[in-house]
């Protein structure tokens, strides 16, 4: 095992094959101990990056390579870091797999360079691939459901997601040959991806490992350049190890041409779920926020209340709608008991109650309702934010990608929907009633696991609405009270 060290990463490479067997990621801690560093690749999960040669005598992640000497630490002003290793040469043909480590960057270049002394010409093709087992991630919160698996990218079918049971089962099915696009292992907050050069042939694949650990195994095969007799020719492929930065996926999207390494699609590892049209622009904004407040519990904070702002229109007409209804439920009440168990004369005494108080039943829904996929779409957004991890806001939370460790916050949020509870408009059926008061335990009850940043999110956002609420219903209530004096 021979360890490379720069500033952003500390890997482990085996002589055998050349395999990445251990990642450390210096910036981030383990999800428990926060004392460790966080590990990507690990013996413990089998996660590894492996690439060889396909051809007679070549040298594959199984052949057993000889480290040449060089610095294992990116040292001083240098801008990368070298480890060459050396295959068995075979019927005159020598092969050296290159990795090279830049400062600054989750990237690692694999290359391999290949010196013919034979005496026919060579053309063999090279893989590169990721293999893993099936288990979730340590930590993984089971009431958050996050996609661990992997997944391919071309231009013809985009993004899509490899689920371990597809594999397993031999249905998985992607677009398998392409000129374009990356094959990745995808993970909560994380990713490792390789990506081949813009515009080479490659055929993308996957496969299962059957054994006391089940183990699933995706990959590309690309050509080399055709070495003649006496000649040397170079292969080289990206592997992007490490985490889903919005920025830093977005810059490495580009074509090489314009600074990056051509792997489009690549920012869509970034989970926001069937939302991401309205979730990515909010996580924009928030971005934006964090860059002027530099605390992203803070960003958060005032995001909601920016998102608030802007429906303020919609909200309003709900609230208003819904003191109205308040405001007459002791008359719907009255109705109820005086039809008893005729159903259409209640509903058309409701009705005309309705039409004589200018009330619209449905006027406290239509407005929440377009609210919601806004609302869920920030939900995502904070969810698959990895600038979350270990991200401090203040006092007791240190963290707003975990949960609450003293669980003040998911009650607060309890509260604050009770108190929404009994702002709205109590339902005239007895059972639904109950089941309103019992709803902001349920619901709460979930929140005790999530991650701090949603909880927050979903407080400040029930405060404001409580805020409003109380607003509009102590107006609605005081021009009603105006309007009984008068007539009185």
């Amino acid at each position: 095992i021979i360890r490379v060290k720069t500033d952003l990463l500390e890997a482990e490479v085996s002589t055998l094959g050349g395999d990445i067997v251990s990642l450390d990621l210096l910036k981030y801690k383990a999800l428990k101990d926060k004392s460790a560093d966080f590990k990507l690749f690990e013996t413990k999960h089998q996660y590894v990056a492996q690439s060889g040669l396909m051809g007679d005598g070549l040298p594959t992640h199984k052949t057993l390579f000889v480290a040449k000497g060089g610095n294992r630490e990116l040292a001083g002003d240098a801008k990368t870091v070298q480890l060459r290793l050396e295959a068995p040469a075979h019927d005159g043909v020598k092969v050296a797999k290159i990795l090279t480590f830049t400062r600054g960057s989750y990237l690692i270049d694999v290359s391999y360079e290949i010196e013919n002394g034979g005496q026919k010409e060579i053309a063999p093709y090279a893989y590169y691939q990721l293999q893993r087992d099936t288990a979730a991630p340590e930590g993984e919160n089971s009431m958050v459901s996050t996609y661990t698996g992997p997944a391919v990218y071309t231009e013809q079918e985009k993004y899509q997601k490899i689920p371990f049971s597809d594999i397993e089962k031999g249905k998985a099915k992607f677009n398998a040959k392409a000129d374009n696009g990356w094959v990745a292992m995808v993970q909560h907050y994380f990713v490792s991806a390789w990506v081949p050069q813009e515009k080479l042939a490659r055929e993308y694949y996957t496969r299962k490992f059957d054994g006391a650990t089940p183990l699933v195994t995706a990959g590309v095969v690309v050509p080399t350049p055709a070495v003649a007799p006496g000649a040397t020719a170079k292969q080289s492929v990206h592997l992007y190890a490490g985490p889903q930065i919005q920025s830093v996926l977005d810059q490495l999207a580009k074509p090489a041409a314009n600074g990056g390494i051509g792997a489009a699609g690549l920012p869509l590892v970034v989970d926001y779920g069937w939302l991401t049209i309205v979730a990515a622009p909010i996580f924009w904004c928030l971005e934006l926020i964090h860059k002027m407040v530099g605390n992203w519990g803070w960003a958060i904070v005032l995001l909601t209340i920016g998102i608030k702002l802007v429906f303020f229109p919609l909200s309003a007409a709900s609230y208003k709608s819904m003191a109205k209804m308040k405001a007459i439920t002791p008359r719907l009440q009255a109705l109820r008991e005086r039809c008893g168990d005729d159903k259409q004369k209640l509903n058309m005494e409701m009705m005309a109650l309705y039409k004589t108080e200018k009330i619209n039943p449905l006027g406290g829904c239509l407005p929440i309702a377009i609210q919601i996929p806004v609302f869920i779409a920030l939900y995502w957004a904070l969810l698959g934010a990895v600038e979350m991890r270990d991200a401090p806001w203040i006092l007791w939370i240190n963290d707003l990608s975990s949960q609450d460790p003293y669980f003040v916050l998911p009650v607060i949020m309890v509260a604050t929907m009770l108190i929404q509870t009994k702002l709205n408009p109590t339902p005239p059926d007895p059972i639904q009633a109950k089941v309103m008061m019992i709803m902001p335990f349920a619901f709460g009850a979930m929140f005790f696991f999530f991650p701090a940043g949603l909880v927050l999110y979903w407080v400040v956002n029930n405060v404001l609405s409580i805020a409003q609420q109380w607003q509009i219903t102590r107006m609605i209530d005081g021009g009603n009270k105006a309007a009984n004096d008068e007539k009185a």
